[in-house]
């Protein structure tokens, strides 16, 4: 009777080895890949965020960014936080020549699915607070973005600089004298 008492208790334990190796040794299955899906909602918050810049809501503006979000400005020290973005962007918006377009070149989301960039160019038009002289700038810029709790993306980290020192706007006045100027000369 020993022996056979023996030969259960092994078994049994044998059994439990083998169904707890057999569990762990499966592997688990892959997560979908998403990353098209993201890519695709990221470029759809940066339409949105366009919109945003069309309607010179800054509240609407910086509801695109985290709350500890950065923001690295050409000649200026780091942004930190919803409060000193929107501190720099409220006058930005208030300019009656004011307009911010930007436009995704590239949009890459990582496997893990939550963090991703964009990067692209933008155009800018506005007036220079010295000259007051309407001014476009074309520039490029990289924003990264942080999937949030509720699968939105927002803003974690956005840095831009512009192609060349902007230029004012010519008036169609100053472009007929130039014209007129260089017949003048031939």
């Amino acid at each position: 009777m020993e022996v056979t008492m023996q030969n259960r208790y092994s078994w049994a334990a044998a059994f439990a080895l083998a169904v707890i190796l057999a569990g762990c040794s499966q592997t688990p299955k892959p997560a979908a890949d998403t990353r098209q899906a993201d890519a695709k909602a990221i470029r759809d918050v940066e339409t949105a965020w366009n919109q945003a810049f069309v309607s010179k809501d800054v509240d609407q503006i910086v509801a695109f960014y985290t709350n500890d979000a950065s923001v690295f400005v050409p000649e200026s020290s780091v942004l930190n936080g919803v409060e000193a973005i929107k501190a720099v962007y409220a006058p930005m918006v208030k300019d009656k020549n004011f307009t911010l377009t930007i436009a995704a070149d590239k949009v890459e989301v990582a496997k893990s699915g939550d963090i991703g960039y964009s990067q692209g160019t933008y155009t800018s038009t506005m007036t220079d607070r010295k000259t007051k002289k309407v001014l476009t700038e074309k520039g490029k810029y990289v924003t990264v973005y942080k999937k949030q709790a509720d699968g939105k993306w927002k803003s974690v980290a956005d840095i831009w600089n512009e192609d060349a020192t902007p230029r004012p706007q010519a008036s169609p006045k100053s472009v007929q004298r130039v014209s007129h100027h260089k017949r003048a000369r031939k």
